[in-house]
Order: structure tokens, then sequence, then C-alpha cells
């Protein structure tokens, strides 16, 4: 053993040689070059455990967000916001939302709109910093939805005609004549799910070149080398007999071919072969990476055609590692992925009853560890729902999520079998994996390219942000240099500016901006009336191409469905309305420009019947003068005492700006509630005003006063306030209540928390409804360790 030992470690210092970058100045340049794009190139990660897999319309998605760092697994706080949509097969939102996020974790919910047809639907979340990167980044599991309330086909898929998406891979991304290779396949039907075959590989006179079949899920392999001059196609028979041909990868003359193998069990061994026009030496380079992490650079020359690699298993991250050959301009020649199974998982253990009856009390007890049974403290999200037979697609597991689904391309037929089974053949399949899902992340021109990779996406990580253009109404052109103000009817009042850049660009960072709201856009009117705002989306148009498998619905099933949908009207029409009510939580009372320096609440004081008389009789700080026919208002500099600025503050109405003193002077003095004023100079973003003057009406909308018609008025939805899940609680009090309780969603917990002990209890009450019940809990550690559980009860009548 110590001489087996001896000799891989001699092997690996001959043919790998010590991965520094200082030993080649190619190297350095790489080294460098990929440590600047990491630093600025964060990776998020986000998993999303929704409660059920299938709706009817009129009920609700609860869903919690876990936001991670890509590279590690942690909880990442640098978006304090998450975009949760739900998508139809052509990529058109029916449902959108935004939610906020704290220290990488957020939860919220969206009610699935009555007017959306049956069929199978995307569901998505992202934040704003992923939309500078590929879509197959964000978030994405699919759901059905059924509305039982327009008639729809239940045996839709069984009329499609019959065809499967067949795809070849060959090790690395090419096939090159003359060199022998490896070629990845994937055969799915119109369901996504993997079919058995048995295939041929043709020549372009007919010939049976080899024959070949999948191992798994429709995945396999073969190896081969196409011949110089040849074409080929493949033929495939399904299990009904029928036939299929599909062409296979054109093979280039010139190229490089790689193999990835495992050597021994602590070594990697990568070959690499050429086919090149001039026989003049030439050298290639390798950088694998594991998220962006665990970065290994080496060099090699080819020496007939040929290179070995070797890398040590020990230095690569846990998951799926990138490697990368470049040739000696730094173009990437081949590419491929290989997985390190990680070593540790989030054992869940869930102890209840295995029976209960109706309007009983359930008590989940749960314990948390990580490697040995030690207990670990935990994020768990915990979901009791109804077994009630309608078949659906089961939800990602997050542990197989974060690890397999979220780094490939393309949909993953029962992830959960890679992690969870070992030996040779489930290697040999985790691999099979690795060549037909790989997925280019990372634009390897901008890596090393000249400068420093820019994004135009920025993490919104004190709030979200509102974007908006400028244009000039004459001719449509962008407004540069304007300034903007974004405000809305709010307690305390929030105000945020901007200024337009060469495209007549603005953004908003607006913080603390929950549920519906009515915002305000407008320009400096006193000095700018000639533009108008456009207000963009935050919603990212840019869409993965994850197939959507075909919606079924067994025809069989009719009586469930029934069922579900007589509960699904009962719970809505008996929940409580507090809690069909979003609330917000009120943080801070204080407005923006925070604790002013003099307060008149009016009632306090003899009553004016004009504000000029207001102003002049007990506001000390405002000075009002008037100029040719034009009032104007002017503030005491408190740092300068008897000294007043030369031009008009900032003049608020219910946080509106207000650029027309004229107006200000014309308002009903009874309608106001209360002055404040600052009395120095306010420095706010890009702009800086002379003093403040906020008025404030006792209903807080504007007491009727009418905004300039230039002002656009729009409603806009902000980061969606908290709603709480309702479930009734039966104690001696109630446990007889004839209210109806035909409730398929027992109980929602997002933010469940096992302590050091590892240990945490969960409780509810059940249902009218009897059946099978799932407790689906999803979870993961501070360090990133992930892990899930699955468990069942049965609910039976309550004997009378």
């Amino acid at each position: 053993m110590k001489l087996r030992t001896l000799i891989c470690g001699l092997l690996a210092l001959a043919l790998y040689g010590p991965l520094r970058a200082q030993d080649d100045a190619m190297l350095a340049s790489m080294q460098q070059r990929f440590g600047l794009y990491t630093e600025r190139a964060v990776q998020e990660k986000m998993y999303v455990h929704i409660d059920r897999p299938f709706y009817l319309v009129g009920e609700t998605i609860w869903f919690k967000a876990y936001n991670l760092n890509g590279a590690t697994h942690r909880f990442l706080d640098l978006s304090k916001v998450g975009y949760l949509e739900v998508l139809d097969t052509e990529n058109n939102p029916v449902v959108q939302t935004k939610f906020a996020l704290a220290d990488g974790r957020g939860n919220g919910s969206a009610q699935v709109p009555s007017t959306l047809v049956s069929g199978k639907y995307k569901l998505r979340c992202y934040t704003s910093w992923m939309k500078n990167f590929a879509a197959e980044s964000y978030f994405e599991t699919s759901i059905s939805i059924l509305n039982p309330f327009v008639r729809f086909d239940p045996d839709k898929a069984s009329k499609e005609e019959t065809h499967y998406d067949v795809q070849f891979f060959p090790e690395g991304g090419h096939w090159v004549n003359g060199i022998e290779s490896k070629v990845a396949f994937r055969a799915v039907g119109v369901d996504g799910k993997g079919i058995r075959f048995k295939g041929s590989i043709l020549n372009q006179r007919n010939e049976t070149v080899l024959e070949f079949e999948p191992e798994l899920n429709g995945i396999g392999y073969f190896t081969m080398k196409p011949a110089e001059g040849d074409t080929y196609k493949a033929a495939i028979t399904d299990t009904k007999g029928k036939r299929f041909e599909y062409e296979l990868p054109k093979a280039e003359p010139l190229g490089y071919v790689m193999e990835v193998k495992d050597s021994t069990s602590a070594l990697v061994k990568i070959t690499v072969a050429a086919r090149l026009q001039s026989d003049a030496p030439a050298n290639v380079y390798i950088l694998t990476h594991t998220r962006q992490a665990n970065a290994l650079f080496g060099k090699k020359a080819l020496s007939n055609g040929k290179a070995v690699f070797v890398l040590e298993k020990a230095k690569l991250g846990e998951g799926i590692s990138q490697i990368t050959i470049f040739n000696e301009k730094l173009k990437p020649v081949c590419e491929r992925l290989y997985f390190k199974r990680p070593e540790k998982q989030l054992t869940i253990e869930a102890q209840l009853g295995k029976s209960f009856i109706t309007r009983e009390k359930v008590a989940v007890n749960l314990l948390a560890g990580t490697g040995q049974g030690l207990p670990a403290w935990s994020s768990l999200s915990v979901a009791v729902y109804l077994d009630d037979s309608i078949q659906y697609q089961p939800q990602h597991d997050i542990h197989s999520y974060l690890w397999l689904t979220a780094d490939l391309k393309g949909d993953i037929e029962n992830p959960g079998y890679y992690l969870q089974n070992t030996g040779k053949y489930a290697d040999r399949q985790l691999d099979n994996l690795m060549l037909t899902h790989g997925w280019r992340r990372l634009k390897w021109d901008k890596v090393f390219g000249g400068q420093l990779v820019t994004f135009e996406h920025l993490p919104e990580y004190d709030g979200h942000f509102i974007h908006a253009r400028l244009l000039n109404k004459s001719d449509g052109m962008p407004a540069k240099n304007k300034d903007a103000f974004l405000a809305s009817l709010d307690v305390p009042a929030r105000l945020y500016v901007d200024r337009s850049d060469d495209n007549g660009r603005v953004k908003f960072e607006v913080r603390q901006f929950t549920g519906p709201k009515e915002i305000t856009l407008q320009t400096d009117l006193a000095n700018d009336t000639t533009c108008r705002f456009e207000v963009a989306s935050p919603f990212s148009r840019q869409f993965s191409t994850t197939h959507t498998a075909s919606f079924y619905f067994d025809k069989n099933l009719e009586n469930q469905l029934l069922t579900r949908s007589i509960n699904m009207q009962t719970a809505n029409a008996y929940l409580p309305r507090i809690y069909t009510e979003k609330k917000a939580v009120l943080t801070d009372s204080l407005p923006f420009f925070g604790m002013p320096d003099e307060k008149y609440f009016l009632d306090d004081f003899t009553r004016f019947p004009t504000m000029e008389e207001v102003l002049r009789e007990y506001v000390k700080g405002v000075l009002v003068r008037r100029r040719q026919k034009e009032f104007h208002l002017r503030m005491i500099d408190k740092l300068l005492p008897n000294t007043y600025y030369t031009t008009d503050p900032l003049m608020l109405l219910d946080g509106i700006p207000i650029f027309d003193a004229d107006k200000i002077i014309e308002m009903d003095p009874l309608k106001v509630k209360k002055i404040e004023l600052l009395s120095s100079r306010y420095f706010l973003g890009p702009m800086t005003f002379t003093g403040i003057v906020s008025f404030s009406t006792y209903r807080g909308d504007l007491g009727g006063f009418e905004l300039d018609p230039k002002v656009l008025v729009m409603p806009y939805e902000g980061v969606q306030a908290q709603r709480e899940f309702y479930a009734p609680k039966y104690d001696s009090n109630n446990a007889n209540s004839r209210i109806a309780d035909f409730r398929n969603l027992l109980h929602w917990a997002p933010n469940v928390t096992t302590g050091k002990d590892g240990k945490a209890t969960v409780e509810f009450y059940t249902s009218d409804q009897t059946g099978r019940y799932n407790v689906v809990i999803q979870g993961i550690t501070p360090d990133g360790t992930a892990g899930s559980k699955t468990v069942s009860f049965d609910v039976k009548k309550r004997s009378l």
C-alpha cells in the first residue's frame, strides 16, 4: 500500500507538477485575471421551498427563499429584495411579487389568480444581482395549476404525437476526426422523462458502425473514432417499435479532445489529444475551479499530440468543478464538468404519531444533525399538506438542488438518486450526468478580457431600485442631467432623488417601501417642464430554455378534484378577514430628513383663514416674500442667525415635492395638520436644498390639493408586507365549533430554527379533512450543509 501511494504521488508530480502561477508568466496572468473576475462576479444561489407543488386557482402559494453564496452555500446577505414569478408555457408572467430578504432568508405568499387555465407553470425566483448572469442561474421549479371552473381536457397529453428529444455531447465539447473520444447522449420524451430504446450509429453508406442504449433516465455514452470524410447519424427504436433518426454532431478536421477519468481514488487524470494544422511545439493550459473557488492552474506541452494533467481530488471543492483547457492564445478549446461527492448532509429526524383524529393537536419533534449524529443549528421550513392522490411533479430537494440542479443545464430526472447511491455504477451515471448537462456559466472573454468586468444591475443591498428613463417630450430623446424626484403618499414622508445620466436613466433606491403604493415622479417643475418618464419593470426579461413538461390530469381523479375544489372555496369563505390582509410594519416614524428643527401643530394656534397669514404669524423659521406677483419662501439659516437663504426651500405636501410657492399659499390651512421645518442646508443624493418646509394634512391624502398635470402618478407594488399563515386552534373552548374546516394545507412554518442541541418542535391542529398528510421539512445550516425530510401521518374521523 505504501509503495502504491508513493507511485501515485510521483505520477502526480511528473505528469502535473505543482500548480503554481509563478512557474509561468501566462499562468500568473490567468491567475490574476481570474481572481479579479471572481472578486467582482459574486455568485448568488437561491433555493425556494414552496408549500406544495400542485394548486387550484384561488389557493395561496406560500414560499421560503434561501439566498446563498454560490461557492460556499452559506447564507449571503447581499440582496435585500427577492423576485418571484410564475410563468406560463410562453414565458408570460401570470404572478409577480417582490419580497424582503434579510441575512439570506425571506418568505412570502402569492395568490393563484382565478383567470388561469389548467396546465404546467414555471415558478422562478431571483435577485436583481442575479439578472447580470444567465437566466439558468435563477431558481426554477415546475408547478401544476388546475382551474376546475373552466372545462379542460384531462387526456391532453395522450393525444400528442410521439416524438423524442435526443441530443449528443462529445466529451470536452468537440468531436475530431481520427481521435477516439467518448460521446454521451440523452433521450427524453414529451414529459421530460428519459426513455428506453435501442440505437445504432450509421455512416453515410447506411452501414452500422456501433450499437448503443441508455443506462439510466435515457442517458448513456459510447466511444468512437470518427473517420475523415464520413458523416454519421443515429437511428433509435423505442419500446413500441417506432424508429427515429437523428444527426450526430459533425466531426471537425482539426481540434482538441479531452478525456477525464479517475486514475486512482485520490487522483483525476485529464488527457488532452490534439490534431493541429502545424507540427510546431504547442502548449495547453488548464484551469479548474469549483463554482469560482478552489482554482487550480497548470501548463503542459503537447507531445505527439497529447498532454496529460493529474489533479489531486483533495484540492477540488465539493460538488461540480469546471475543467477548461485553453490554447496558447487563452481561447477555451475543451471543457467539461467533474463531480466530487460532498462529505456531509444535514440529517433531519421528525418524530410524530402515525395516526390522529380530526381537530387533534399534532406535535412534530425535530432533530437536526450533521455527520456522526452531531446536533446542528439550522434554519428550516415546514409544510404539512394533504396527499390527495392528484398527480404532480415532486418539488426539488434542497440538498440535491444545491449540489446538482442549480449548477447544471436542463431538467434532471430524479436528482436525488445520484447523491443517495454510491458505487461504480452510480459514479458512472453521475459522470454521464456531467457530460449531458454541462453548462458554461463563465464567459471566458469577460474573464480574460483586457478590462474589468462591469455589471448592469446593482445588488439591492439597502432597498429596492426603481428604474426609469427621462425623455424629451418633443423628440423622445434622452434628457440628460435633469433632476428627478420620486415620492409617495406615505407616513412618514419618503423622498428619493437622482440626476439623469447621458442615456436619461435614473434610479431610486427606495427603503422601507412596503405594499402597494401610489408613487409620483417629476422633475424640478420650476425649471423644467419638457420631460416625461418611462418606468421600467424590475422583473427579468430573460428566460431559461428549461423544458416545461406537458400537462396531464388523470380523469379518474375527478372526485378528488371536486373535493379539493370544495375545500378550497370553504377555506376561503371562512378565513378570518384579518388573515387575508397583508400587514406593513412601521419601523420608523421619522420623515426622511430626520428630526425637524421646528414643528407646529396648527390646532394649537389660532386658526387663520389663509396660509400666508399662518406662515407670517407664528411659523418663525419661514419668511414669506412676494416678487413680481409670485410668492417665495425663505428660510432662516440656523448656523448663521438673522441670515436668510436666497432661494426657495424644498416644499413638501404629505411628502410630495411642490415647486410652486403660489399653490402652497393658495391652500386651505384648515386641511393642514402640522408644519415641520428643517432650517439648514440638506444634502440628498446629488442635490442640495436650502432648508425644508413640510406640510402634512390630516389624512395624508393632499387634502384636495391638485398636483401639476406634468407629475406622473402611477400605482407601484413595493416589497410585499408579511402575511400571517392562519390555522385554527382547537382547545377545549372551540373543539366542537360548527364552522367548517376543510383545510388541505394544515401548516406552513417558514422560520423554524433548531438550537445548538439541534431540537425544535412544530405544533398544529388537524382539520375536518381525513386522509394521509405529508410533512415536508427543508433546511440548511450556517456552514452550508443542507438536507430535507418527508414523513407522513393519517387523519381519521372523530368518533361520536
